[in-house]
């Protein structure tokens, strides 16, 4: 569990910019939504 909350805070962007930080959110969104539809594929 520690792993994945570091890693978690490794995708962390704090950007001073609030466009690049919806970008960099929507993008790990999309990475994380492709992950779960490709594993509920695999079963």
């Amino acid at each position: 569990m520690n792993d994945l909350l570091r890693r978690a805070r490794a995708l962390r962007c704090e950007p001073g910019d609030p466009g690049q930080a919806f970008r960099h959110r929507l993008g790990v969104g999309l990475a994380i939504a492709a992950l779960i539809f490709v594993l509920s594929l695999l079963r």
